[in-house]
């Protein structure tokens, strides 16, 4: 049954190709006969016409036998492409070889000029056939409304610009007209790309946006560095217009751009942060095939640990937050490649007996209250997740002698101010109290993530949306930023680095003026700074400073292999008075005493601090027996 049903299948398709076939017959008869007629201007001497119906059907046979080996017959040309085309052109070069070559008689039959041109004129009329459908039945493009559409004027004149302004104006739903194309190339300045005039370099632009009319500047090269981005970025603040950029090649779909990949300016592209690059190997060597375990993992900082440590290999992933939504999105990012633990760090008992049966080997503590107004409102909270909470995940691991443990610090640990920066400070002191001797346990200290949820940049966005006003707190205050995937790059190769007992800084470049990113973000959508989009100050918060530190007085800072990278001299305060201030917090949190609470935290920084290697005699075991207590707090 198998075979007469290929039968059947073979016959119905070359019944469905014979049409097609005995019009490539007559199309290379009639293309051989033309040019023999030309090439005599219309006398054919007898011996050709003789030889050449005599072979004609020798030249028509090996026609179509090419056609047959390249494929094109069976095919639906409605949808030919350039594939398509390709096929045609190949199997014409193959036919006009065999005939040119190889020949029946020592006389070749018909004029050598005639055998070539012949297969050159067969071949294209035959792919004439095959795509006139295609040419014939094509409808016109919809035309964007040209009073309505939004003039757009194209950064680069290259692959992607062609791309980009050929959709364009093709499409009528992008909305979008292209007017006018710069390009700092010398050699494409006054010429035109598809339809579009080539009128200048970059340098121009605010004179090309004047002079089209322009409404939009859209960057049509993904492959931009940093200094180009910055060089547009101005000149479209000097023009008023909004920017509209291409996303790296490696975020596009299939290294293809489109209109619809074109996005806003982020903060990545107003600070100018180079990328920075990791040891990729090293931090393999430590996290492949390793037990991993992520508190805070549905979290900024926690989600994207968990995003770079899953692609590393490890063994085991468990990632451990309080909060189902965000635990269950994360997980849905890495296709479920996860085990999830539905667990408060807050829950002493349940950590101690997470990690004596997990017995990760690694460990990145990253949960944590962030917020500086709701943590000074209520330091008890602050003090249940950020000290109680990482003391529960610090001594959990020390009992379970996890190798290798990392705790997300903050730059608000440095000469703190507010009860945030006093509870991650006491939290970096804990994993110097209870780090196993010789274990490669650490803290990395970092500032402003870009994008996180209640972050600076995401409120200025929304306000600008909203019509404004943005609202910046003091025109004097500035902050270090950095990207969430690049600081979490930077804390796994922190985490290969470590040695035991360090604190780690990662180089948070140059601080940014909080006011003038804001006028920035307002120039660059295409509004005036305040007379569309105003700017209030509101005044600084309780808790705020006016500028981050990078390192304590007493703290010296040492290069590592990696220059973004800082190993500080970690100082401790005496072990009885952590360890009798942390007991005393566990009480403070249970009566809710706010004020006592924030005021102890500050006590003990103040404490005389002393460097680690001049407390190296503490006795661990005895320090974490007196914190066996039962939780006072649920």
């Amino acid at each position: 049954m198998t075979g007469r049903s290929n039968l059947r299948r073979i016959a119905g398709r070359l019944r469905s190709d014979l049409p097609l076939a005995l019009v490539d017959v007559m199309l290379v008869a009639g293309s051989f006969l033309m040019l023999l007629a030309v090439r005599f201007d219309g006398n054919i001497p007898a011996r050709y016409q003789t030889q050449l119906f005599a072979f004609l059907p020798v030249i028509v046979l090996v026609h179509l036998g090419s056609n047959l080996a390249w494929g094109l017959y069976g095919q639906i040309w409605k949808h030919a492409s350039v594939a398509e085309a390709r096929r045609i052109v190949f199997a014409g070069a193959t036919a006009g070889a065999i005939i040119f070559l190889v020949n029946p008689t020592r006389a070749f039959p018909v004029p050598r000029s005639v055998a070539l041109l012949g297969a050159f004129v067969a071949t294209m009329v035959m792919g004439a056939a095959r795509f006139q459908g295609r040419l014939r039945r094509r409808p016109a493009a919809p035309q964007p409304d040209v009073e309505a559409a939004t003039r757009v004027a194209v950064v680069g004149a290259g692959d992607a610009g062609a791309t980009i302004v050929r959709e364009m104006r093709r499409q009528a739903e992008t909305d979008r007209l292209p007017v006018a194309i710069v390009d700092d190339d010398p050699r494409k300045q006054g010429r035109s790309l598809l339809g579009v005039p080539v009128v200048g370099d970059v340098a121009h632009l605010p004179d090309v946006v004047r002079h089209f009319d322009v409404d939009e500047v859209l960057v049509a090269i993904p492959s931009a560095d940093q200094q180009l981005i910055n060089h547009i970025m101005e000149q479209a603040e000097l023009a008023g217009v909004p920017l509209k950029v291409l996303p790296p090649v490696r975020d596009l779909l299939n290294d293809r751009p489109s209109v619809r990949d074109a996005r806003d300016i982020n903060i990545e592209d107003l600070l100018g942060r180079a990328q920075v690059a990791t040891d990729t190997d090293e931090i393999r060597s430590v996290i492949g095939g390793a037990t991993v375990l992520i508190t805070g993992a549905g979290g900024s900082i926690g989600s994207e640990i968990a995003k770079q440590v899953a692609e590393l290999e490890p063994a085991r992933l468990v990632l451990l937050d309080h909060d189902e939504t965000h635990l269950h999105d994360v997980n849905g990012y890495l296709g479920g490649r996860a085990e999830l633990d539905l667990t408060d760090i807050r829950d002493r008992g349940r950590i101690a007996t997470l990690m004596r049966e997990l017995a990760p080997d690694v460990v990145f503590h990253a949960a944590a209250h962030k917020h500086v107004p709701l943590l000074e409102a209520q330091p008890t909270e602050a003090v249940r997740t950020n000290v109680l909470g990482t003391y529960n995940v610090v001594a959990g691991a020390a009992q379970a002698q996890v190798d290798r443990l990392v705790f997300i610090s903050s730059d608000k640990a440095v000469r703190p101010s507010n009860v945030l920066g006093y509870s991650k400070w006491l939290g970096e002191q804990l994993v110097l109290l209870l780090a196993p001797a010789g274990s490669p346990w650490c803290s990395v200290r970092f500032g402003n993530v870009l994008g996180s949820r209640g972050s600076v940049i995401p409120t200025f966005a929304r306000q600008i949306s909203e019509g404004g006003p943005v609202t910046v707190t003091d025109p004097r205050m500035t902050r270090f930023f950095m990207s969430v995937r690049e600081s979490v790059q930077l804390v796994l190769q922190a985490s290969a680095l470590s040695e035991g007992g360090e604190i780690f800084m990662l180089d948070m470049g140059e601080p940014v003026n909080i006011l003038e990113l804001a006028e920035r973000m307002v120039r660059l959508s295409g509004h005036q700074v305040g007379t569309e989009i105003p700017i209030r100050f509101s005044g600084r918060r309780p808790g705020e400073k006016l500028a981050e530190d990078l390192q304590n007085p007493e703290e010296q800072a040492n290069p590592t292999r990696h220059p973004s990278i800082v190993r500080l001299t970690a100082t401790r305060i005496d072990a009885e008075a952590l360890d009798t201030g942390t007991r005393e917090l566990e009480h403070l949190v249970a009566e809710r005493l706010d004020e006592q609470a924030a005021q102890l935290m500050v006590t003990l920084a103040t404490s005389p601090h002393r460097p680690v290697d001049e407390l190296a005699d503490i006795d661990l075991a005895e320090v974490q027996r007196r914190h066996s207590w039962s939780p006072l707090t649920t």
